[in-house]
């Protein structure tokens, strides 16, 4: 890959940690438990931290002079490369643990896959990171299970978030160009081979929750190349509004 190739693939990364670490961070005050307050406040933070490293190298790659601050702040809708999934509205708690469990399950095998990438850089950064993704899939594939195989409110509550959320999946499998060029370059994984690995940890733990494993079907997608949901520009408001009223102001 060449070094543009590779800006774009590290933004990729970067922006969907970036993304939903700050949907996550709404739920802080607002949890439906003190614990869980605390632990989606710190899975918050998990990302923010992975979001800063991986920034900051794609800044380094890119070799225009802009670091992990410029590219959070400084970007508008269009530069940002997030799947759709992450910037989706954070609804009632079971659609927040539906893609947490969804999303962490594949974030866990692509760190997996990276441990084993030619890129230094992606190697050591899935190394720092997987165990942070391990926590986070089980914590979430726990309340699956305990909300699914609870109550017939949060039976009904989780069903209705996996079956909203569905069609945003396929998305973080597509095989574009540039993912085709990771895979032969030996940097990222093949997403083709993750989802059937993910599909299966769909199915056991959809299982065991007694709730329906969604059918696949036409899926949202373009925010790999920028085209995003209305709901990335109200979240981008919030986050980029103190740089943009006092630009490049210092604590």
């Amino acid at each position: 890959m060449n070094n543009s190739e590779k800006f774009e693939y590290l933004l990729r990364l970067g922006d969907n940690v970036l993304i939903l670490g700050q949907r996550l961070s709404e739920w802080c005050g607002h949890g439906p438990a003190l614990e869980e307050d605390i632990a989606l406040t710190n899975h918050a933070l998990d990302y923010l931290g992975q979001a800063t490293l991986l920034l900051k190298h794609a800044g380094e790659t890119e070799g225009a002079g802009r670091d992990e601050d410029q590219l959070a702040f400084l970007r508008d809708a269009p530069e940002f490369r997030n799947c759709l999934i992450v910037e989706l509205p954070v609804g009632d708690y079971a659609f927040t643990v539906a893609r947490q469990f969804v999303f962490s399950t594949w974030y866990e095998l692509v760190l997996e896959q990276l441990l084993n990438s030619t890129d230094e850089f992606l190697r050591e950064f899935a190394a720092k990171s997987i165990k942070e993704a391990r926590y986070h899939k089980q914590h979430a594939q726990d309340w699956v299970l305990r909300l699914g195989d609870g109550t017939d409110e949060s039976h009904s509550r989780m069903q209705k978030a996996f079956d909203e959320i569905w069609n945003y999946t396929p998305e973080l499998f597509e095989m574009d160009e540039l993912e085709k060029s990771a895979v032969a370059a030996g940097v990222g994984p093949d997403l083709n081979e993750i989802r059937t690995a993910w599909s299966e940890k769909m199915k056991e733990t959809l299982q065991a929750a007694t709730l329906q494993m969604p059918a696949d079907g036409w899926g949202h997608k373009g925010g790999k190349r920028g085209n995003h949901t209305e709901h990335l520009g109200y979240i981008l408001a919030d986050m980029q509004f103190l740089q943009r009223a006092y630009p490049n102001a210092r604590w």
